[in-house]
């Protein structure tokens, strides 16, 4: 790859965007990470180092980055503020250049459900849908994700690149996404913002697709769910996050130039 690409990934303190920003680094892609310091309450059905993860800053990916040979830099983005889509960019200009390549990866993730229950099948607590469960979701997901979206589509197009990539993580299936429901439907506006952007950006030379990943261990994998994947006939298995970057680096690499407008379920 290229080394005047210019990355933004968003949610990169830890598991999949922090392997991504590693991987992208990597392949000498200057990268802005993103991040956002999540102090959950215990729960008893997530282990703590998940709550350790989500509540780091960027240090440990930035000095990996480093001690490898790779640029970057970072920036704390609070995605449910709608101007913090334009203030990243900015930053990302400032500090390497405009921006070529985009992964939505940040998430305002909260489980919320219409059932009377307050435990999901794996124990994990469970809230009902409001409008607060509602709008953390979409309004990280969905609209932060689309503003990212058109930041890129028009800061790329005025500099007149003319070559640019998108990829957007996004989960739940056909049904939704039982016990994450506000979570499943923000998932699903990302992937039709993201496979609108591949059609409209085309012509500037801008892929735009969404990946769909496996049981992810990024801290939150117990003996529970690891049975729950064993005894499923949807997943295949527990991926590690490296394992999800490699896909992500090839759609956003010279490589994967034919691939776009494709929701890519990894099993």
């Amino acid at each position: 790859m290229n080394a005047n690409r210019v990355a933004v990934v968003t949610g990169a303190n830890h598991g999949i965007g922090a392997a991504t920003a590693e991987r992208l680094a990597a392949d000498g892609v200057a990268v802005l990470v993103t991040y956002l310091r999540v102090v959950d309450e215990p729960d008893p059905g997530v282990p703590e180092a998940y709550r350790r993860h989500r509540a780091a800053g960027p240090e440990g990916v930035l000095a990996r980055i480093a001690a490898a040979g790779g640029r970057a830099a970072a920036v704390e983005a609070d995605l449910l503020d709608p101007a913090t889509p334009a203030r990243v960019f900015d930053e990302a200009e400032r500090v390497f250049g405009t921006v070529d390549i985009l992964v939505n990866n940040a998430t305002g993730w909260v489980a919320d459900t219409f059932k009377p229950t307050r435990e999901d099948r794996l124990g994990r607590v469970l809230r009902p849908v409001d409008a607060a469960s509602f709008e953390r979701n979409a309004g990280v997901d969905a609209r932060g994700g689309a503003l990212l979206i058109a930041e890129l589509a028009r800061r790329s197009v005025a500099a007149g690149r003319g070559w640019g990539r998108i990829v957007s993580l996004i989960s739940g299936g056909a049904l939704g996404f039982p016990e994450e429901v506000s979570y499943g439907a923000a998932k699903a506006a990302l992937a039709n913002y993201t496979m609108s952007a591949s059609v409209e950006l085309a012509g500037f030379g801008i892929t735009a697709n969404a990946v769909h990943p496996p049981v992810t261990d990024t801290g939150w994998v117990t003996d529970a769910v690891r049975e729950y994947v064993r005894t499923s006939t949807e997943h295949h298995t527990v991926a590690t996050p490296a394992q999800v970057a490699e896909v992500i680096a090839f759609l956003c690499s010279d490589a994967g130039a034919l691939v776009t407008g494709n929701v890519l379920h990894l099993r």
